[in-house]
């Protein structure tokens, strides 16, 4: 018998109208177009526009139109997996608001935290509910409004992050298609250079954690870009090596969308030519936990049956993994 994969049979994205360009956040902070191109590759960002729209917003549309492109209706999904680190609320969990706003009454679901790393969680955590046979249509999300948590003041960080959802469904497959394999890594120790302080148990809101800024996300750039430009290539030369793949068999590399230069780094480390790399960091910037599945979607066309993707990622915390699949359809 077969041994049963965990195929990625739908994917679709959603981005927000509202783009913010390096011209514009000239005008807001101290920065200017040839910096930030320079040093990340960053060129616009969408934001999500408007009063009470929340990281679920985005995901419906994303998750509507993959459904509708599947030709299923949400109440055939058994599990909802919503990658995020800007929930619409600590809880109940975004996955929970989804479902209901979809309609996917039978569905269970749950969030997951791990940073910029999240959705390369989400996708193995997914994958176990398929190869063991308990569920047949497990939707993983991953969709962050950065927006809400970045200080339009610091020029560190907003520079950087964007707004985006993407989705993928995954579905049992037995012909040797589907996630292969998968190294996820993450240390705390490099929490202190990449956070946001306040907001939870250790530092409830407050008047002064409000007047520090503690609400919004903090990160030392240099320390951070050390440690992930190493990192996140090392892993997915260490799924290539381990599955035996040169950058030869690799049809594309699809990056998390931090910086261009860590992506740069990650192709030069697993000998992937760069025509095969995906890129839409340019035109998003850092939307996060939906970097990796917008490339998925905005490249979905381009990709054949069989096809071997890796997949990589950085994040705060730190947390950084890899994965490899082959294309499904």
């Amino acid at each position: 018998m077969s041994k049963i994969h965990a195929a990625i049979t739908a994917v679709h994205g959603y981005v927000p109208d509202y783009v913010l360009t390096n011209q514009e956040l000239e005008t807001m902070v101290d920065t200017n177009d040839e910096w930030i191109t320079s040093r990340t590759g960053i060129k616009e960002r969408r934001i999500l526009k408007g009063e009470g729209l929340a990281t679920s917003d985005m995901a419906v549309p994303a998750v509507t139109q993959l459904l509708k492109k599947r030709g299923i209706g949400a109440d055939e999904i058994d599990l909802i997996i919503f990658c995020t680190t800007t929930p619409d609320m600590i809880f109940p969990a975004t996955a929970n608001v989804l479902a209901n706003k979809i309609g996917a009454k039978n569905a269970w679901g749950f969030d997951l935290q791990a940073a910029c790393s999240g959705f390369l969680y989400g996708l193995t955590s997914g994958a176990q509910f398929i190869e063991s046979g308990k569920h047949k249509k497990v939707l993983v999300v991953g969709g962050d409004k950065m927006s809400s948590i970045v200080n339009y003041k610091d020029r560190a960080t907003c520079i950087i992050f964007g707004d985006g959802c993407g989705a993928v469904l995954l579905e049992p497959n037995d012909e040797g298609n589907g996630l292969i394999d998968s190294i996820l890594k993450s240390d705390g120790a490099g929490g202190q250079y990449l956070n946001l302080k306040a907001g939870g148990s250790l530092k409830p809101a407050s008047h002064a954690t409000i007047d520090a800024g503690e609400h919004f996300a903090y990160q030392e750039g240099q320390a951070v870009f050390k440690f992930a430009v190493t990192n996140m290539a090392d892993v997915a030369h260490e799924v290539m090596e381990r599955n035996h793949l040169t950058g030869e068999d690799v049809a594309w590399l699809v990056p998390h969308q931090a910086n261009k230069r860590i992506i740069d780094a990650t192709a030069n480390r697993t000998g992937i030519s760069p025509e095969k790399v995906i890129i839409n960091i340019e035109r998003y910037g850092n939307t996060t936990n939906g970097t990796i599945p917008l490339c998925l979607w905005e490249w979905e066309s381009k990709f054949k049956k069989g096809d071997n993707l890796i997949l990589a990622a950085f994040g705060g915390g730190f947390t950084w993994g890899s994965v490899y699949l082959k294309w499904a359809y």
